[in-house]
């Protein structure tokens, strides 16, 4: 399937998910998080979730990082250059959404894309070879060439992985891993 194909099918999907499968399913992969090798780092990139997108909700995900005592980072998306800043998490950061409703800081501490050690990534998508589907704006993809090249990227997702995305470009940057409610998937990339 290509990307818009698949764009289409899993929003929606994800459209049909009740309030109470969202809180369910995004339960089960916080969950699945602390299994995974990544808890040495202290800078983690957490998106906060479009809750009228029906994302998968990160607020699990960011008490399992506080509760480690860790640095959350969080992005604010630059529409101007497709770009991202990404803010220090702290009890004084104010939120509100931007025109997409994307639940972003009003300003804060900057942290430089080569301090953070471990990203997850909203997505739509993946496949079996870690490649994924977001909205299509390349925001993420855009962030991530700029992290350094150790940077863990981990994918969330309410579904299983699709075969074989057909139109992945060289700008795609795949996934380390990707968290379903029933399974994590680790790609050698």
């Amino acid at each position: 399937m290509t990307k818009t194909e698949i764009r289409k099918q899993y929003k929606a999907l994800r459209l049909k998910l009740s309030s109470e499968e969202i809180e369910e399913y995004s339960l089960e992969i916080a969950n699945k998080a602390l299994e995974l090798p990544i808890w040495n780092a202290e800078f983690y990139h957490l998106f906060l979730s479009i809750a009228e997108q029906k994302e998968v909700d990160t607020e699990f995900l960011l008490h399992i990082i506080q509760g480690k005592d860790k640095h959350v980072v969080i992005p604010k998306t630059e529409p101007k250059t497709g770009g991202m800043v990404n803010y220090l998490l702290t009890d004084q950061t104010k939120i509100k959404k931007n025109r997409w409703n994307i639940p972003e800081p009003q300003g804060g501490i900057e942290i430089s894309h080569d301090k953070i050690e471990v990203v997850f990534i909203p997505l739509l998508a993946f496949d079996e070879n870690g490649h994924r589907v977001g909205y299509g704006k390349g925001f993420y993809d855009r962030f991530l060439a700029k992290c350094r090249p150790d940077v863990l990227k981990i994918g969330l997702s309410f579904f299983e992985a699709v075969p074989e995305i057909r139109d992945v470009f060289s700008s795609d940057i795949p996934l380390n891993y990707c968290i379903t409610p029933s399974k994590t998937y680790k790609f050698s990339n």
